[in-house]
């Protein structure tokens, strides 16, 4: 396990898998170089890129030397995001870290305003930022794609978990040795489903974390990324398992054994199996999952019925028969 006195006061490790990131890489890594924070130390990581996201990176190296800050490409075979981070992670020597997205940008003050916050309130693990959205091609504002939640809440792990707040992976800043606590052999678990659970619920299961209420953090929205990209039913309906797995090992990374968070654990799994169900009308398992919602979380069973009941007029006959008017009327104008 890493001890305390290894990690490098003051430095922020900012680790960040790309794939095929060309494009967009140069603007991640300009906004990491333009911050007020002088003491950075940079891990890219690259996930087996077809293009020549390794000639952009390269290009790099000496701007970040002359900014003072470090510099390290990783390189592996094509996985996906939480691998790639797992081959970053072993490279962290910062006291704090971040890992943003490849595509998306950090405010000048950014990393600063979070590692004093950090210093100043000794008795917190990590803190977050807001996060604003803009489109990748026009610079333009766009809309949240995620709830802000109630800011004033630290505990945010059921609020994360079940998306009742945003996890946009850079706008959190953990300490690092904590962090490792958890992770002694620095790698988390690998799924195709991004990274952020792996590295936020055990720590925010464990920990509380405040909200700096400024917007630090740039989310791209851009249709070609890879959390927007559309699914086939088969795709969607693995990346489902995939998260339940998941939270199966997150739960036991946390030891989660209470009756009532172990049932809060499942009521979340059963929501999901009703949605995907649902949405491909499988009426059977939407009935079966309806009733594991009302076993375990009756108070979320309410709109579930709502959604259900809408999902057969929807379906009915009557409906297929009203719908070209409707359209018509309402979108063909």
């Amino acid at each position: 396990m890493q001890q305390k006195a290894s990690f490098r006061p003051g430095v922020v490790s900012v680790v960040t898998p790309v794939y095929n990131g060309a494009d967009c890489l140069p603007k991640m890594l300009d906004s990491v170089l333009v911050q007020s924070w002088r003491q950075i130390e940079m891990i890219l990581v690259d996930d087996g890129s077809s293009d020549n996201t390794l000639q952009v990176a390269e290009s790099y190296r000496e701007k970040f030397a002359a900014r003072g800050y470090g510099f390290r490409i990783v390189e592996g075979e094509h996985e996906n995001a939480a691998a790639a981070i797992s081959r970053g992670l072993p490279f962290v020597a910062g006291e704090y870290l971040i890992w943003p997205d490849s595509d998306d940008v950090l405010a000048p003050a950014s990393v600063e305003k979070r590692v004093r916050f950090l210093e100043e309130n000794p008795g917190y693990q990590c803190v977050r930022s807001l996060p604003y959205y803009f489109g990748w091609e026009t610079g333009e504002p766009r809309p949240p794609d995620e709830p802000q939640g109630e800011l004033s809440r630290e505990y945010l792990f059921w609020d994360i978990l079940e998306t009742k707040t945003f996890v946009c992976c850079g706008c959190y800043m953990l300490r690092s040795e904590p962090f490792f606590a958890i992770y002694p052999e620095r790698r988390i678990p690998v799924y195709g489903v991004g990274q952020n659970f792996q590295m936020l619920l055990p720590f925010l299961y464990r920990h509380k974390c405040p909200t700096i209420r400024e917007p630090l953090y740039g989310v791209a929205v851009r249709l070609g990324s890879h959390s927007r990209m559309p699914l086939t039913q088969a795709q969607e309906e693995k990346k489902y398992k995939d998260y339940e797995s998941l939270i199966d090992e997150i739960a036991a990374l946390c030891g989660i054994d209470s009756p009532a968070e172990q049932n809060r654990i499942r009521c979340w799994k059963a929501n999901r199996r009703y949605r995907i169900s649902l949405k491909y009308r499988r009426w059977r398992e939407v009935f079966r999952a309806l009733g594991q919602v009302r076993r375990y979380g009756k108070v979320q069973a309410g709109n579930a019925v709502k959604e259900l009941l809408w999902a057969l007029f929807r379906d009915a006959w009557v409906w297929k028969k009203l719908y070209p008017a409707y359209r018509r009327f309402f979108h063909d104008k």
